[in-house]
């Protein structure tokens, strides 16, 4: 329910606060788009963030306490295996979340379809990507299922209000934007945004997104542990 209705829930609600037609006025500026169009493929990088930092971690931390990971390790399933395992999954479920999205977002807002889909998939697989291999970096290290999750809901939160997937692109200024561009949901979200408005695929923001990738991949398969 967090992962599907979470997102969808709040993209309504900033649906009905901006609407969709671009601000003329300097207090919401959301890159010269509407502002759905603007919030909806920085909301599917959201549900699959959701996914990394809330939903799994805690299953894989709970794995661990009932001796489960140890059973797989028994029977010769790599970490490696596991985690292709976990983006596996997060694509179907991240396919499910956006199916959600764009049935809100054309029924209620006439959001403008993606202009380039090649771009939007290579830019949702990337994020996928990154957000699987975070989920088993944190079911790795964080020592049980409650500690998994609010540490995973901490991030969540984090990187939702400062990613620029909540207050409007230049509402948060300073200090707190600077935080933003180091938070790899930031970086999810452009990379969404720009394909799916017509403007290109970024390259800039792919190749962060797949040094967050590696190095999360990297991480992640050293920090994992069965018990």
């Amino acid at each position: 329910m967090f992962t599907l209705a979470f997102p969808v829930l709040t993209a309504v609600v900033l649906g009905e606060a901006f609407g969709n037609s671009p601000q003329e006025d300097t207090e919401h500026v959301f890159r010269g788009m509407g502002a759905m169009d603007y919030y909806l493929p920085a909301y599917v990088a959201l549900a699959i963030s959701a996914l990394g930092l809330v939903s799994i971690p805690v299953h894989l931390a709970g794995y661990r306490d009932k001796g489960i990971l140890r059973r797989f390790r028994a029977s010769g399933i790599s970490a490696g295996s596991l985690l292709g395992a976990q983006v596996g999954v997060m694509i179907v479920m991240s396919a499910a979340g956006t199916v959600l999205l764009l049935a809100v977002g054309y029924s209620m807002y006439e959001v403008r379809s993606p202009a380039s889909i090649g771009g939007v998939l290579l830019a949702h697989l990337v994020c996928v990507v990154i957000f699987a291999c975070i989920r088993v970096m944190l079911g790795a290290v964080i020592p049980s299922a409650r500690a998994a999750q609010g540490v995973g809901l901490f991030l969540f939160l984090v990187m939702m209000f400062l990613a620029r997937t909540g207050p409007p692109w230049k509402v948060l200024g300073g200090l707190m934007e600077r935080v933003g561009d180091f938070l790899p949901l930031t970086h999810a979200a452009v990379a969404l945004q720009d394909p799916w408005n017509g403007l290109g695929t970024n390259a800039a923001e792919l190749g962060v997104m797949a040094a967050f990738a590696v190095a999360t991949a990297l991480i992640a398969l050293r920090t994992f542990r069965w018990d």
